[in-house]
């Protein structure tokens, strides 16, 4: 006998979705975001005030860096959190095609990071 929706269903006010695995850590990740928009701007107003080029190419690789580290980051948590949380699939027919997915989902981001 199959269970019914209202078996299924989470507790109203509750969400159905786990959270992402740098849920954890948001508010890290939105402060280092903050930080880099703010060197952004820092870049914009250098080039609008006609600074040294080198000086300017300087800060465009620590933002570059500081993206690379938000970037590595965010890997590192679908790794720990949604590849870990696919080997946990308690139907086997389904976890192995479930951390294909998510393994595949790191190599894709990685590779987008090494353009």
């Amino acid at each position: 006998m199959e269970p019914s929706q209202e078996t299924l269903s989470p507790p109203s006010g509750t969400d159905p979705t786990p959270p992402h695995g740098y849920t954890a850590n948001k508010d890290a990740y939105l402060r280092r975001l903050k930080r880099i928009e703010g060197q952004v701007r820092g870049i914009a107003r250098m080039v609008d005030e006609d600074k040294y080029c080198i000086d300017v190419l300087t800060q465009v690789a620590a933002v570059t860096k500081a993206l690379h580290a938000v970037s590595l980051g965010l890997v590192e948590e679908h790794i720990g959190h949604c590849v870990v949380g696919a080997a946990g699939e308690p139907d086997p027919a389904l976890r192995a095609e479930a951390i294909d997915i998510k393994v595949k989902e790191a190599a894709e981001a990685i590779g987008r990071l090494l353009r």
